[in-house]
């Protein structure tokens, strides 16, 4: 059974959350530590066991095998909904796999709490999770969105984001995205819960030489309606190929644009056949 558990305020716990841990034989935490305190507030004794990135493979086929004996197993993550870019997906793949019935106490989402607060479109709305830590990487992921836009996706995004890498993750979404409206939110449902609502440029701007405090939910507007983007993406292929082969006229109007690099040479080779 997944059990959501509180972002942050212990009040927003379920009756039916409670009721699920307390009749489990076994709770799988991310980190016992965190569960440990969420328990004893509500005086549930149950016991507990990690579950997290570095060792969910090799626990699977005892859990499994838990089950199988009869065992009522709950999972819990730190905060939140499990699975939601936290451990679990292996394990529930691989009870679904075995025949398990895997059931679900709905709760709290940092990612739908912050959506909803934005005050950006809820619907359609695409949920990210964590960007690469790394520079090169987060930038490659965002100039993949970016290349989906321009294809013709649209939906505000979600991302989560750690606080200390907030202002440069900003930074690099004005880079590929352009300024437009955004929120960033931090401390959902705490003593300290903040929205901040703007254009992508203020946000960077405002957090690039001071971090957020606590966890931090992004979310970007979907871009806005442009003229005939795809047109001018063939315009500066058709100029580069003038001069420059097919790989380095790909390669300059990739750079240029922030494109990747294989959208834009599969771009040039349809025009070189046309």
């Amino acid at each position: 059974m997944l059990v959501s558990t509180p972002i942050g305020n212990l009040g927003d716990i379920s009756a039916r959350a409670l009721t699920a841990l307390r009749a489990a034989d076994l709770v799988l935490c991310e980190d016992t530590r965190v569960t440990a305190h969420l328990l004893r507030h509500f005086d549930v004794r149950n016991r507990t066991s990690a579950l997290h990135d570095h060792n969910e493979d090799a626990r699977i086929p005892d859990i499994l095998a838990r089950i199988a004996a009869g065992a009522l197993v709950a999972l819990v993550s730190d905060a939140g909904t499990p699975l939601v870019s936290d451990p679990g997906f292996r394990l529930v793949r691989a009870a679904l796999d075995a025949g398990v019935a895997v059931t679900a106490v709905p709760g709290a989402s940092a990612a739908i709490m912050a959506l909803t607060l934005s005050g950006l479109p809820p619907h359609p709305n695409y949920f990210h999770g964590f960007l690469p830590p790394r520079q090169a990487a987060r930038r490659a992921a965002l100039a993949r969105l970016r290349a989906a836009e321009q294809a013709g996706f649209s939906a505000t995004l979600v991302f989560y984001e750690s606080p200390h890498r907030a202002g440069e993750t900003l930074a690099d979404m004005v880079a590929v995205f352009g300024d437009r409206p955004a929120a960033l939110a931090r401390e959902l449902t705490k003593k300290f819960e903040e929205v901040r609502r703007g254009g992508l440029a203020m946000l960077a701007a405002h957090y690039a030489s001071e971090a957020p405090r606590g966890e931090v939910t992004l979310v970007v507007g979907p871009a806005p309606e442009t003229v005939a983007e795809a047109a001018e993406l063939d315009d500066l292929l058709r100029a580069a190929l003038r001069r420059h082969s097919v790989r380095e006229a790909a390669s300059g109007v990739a750079e240029a644009t922030g494109l990747p690099r294989r959208v834009v040479y599969a771009r040039a080779l349809e025009m070189q056949r046309e």
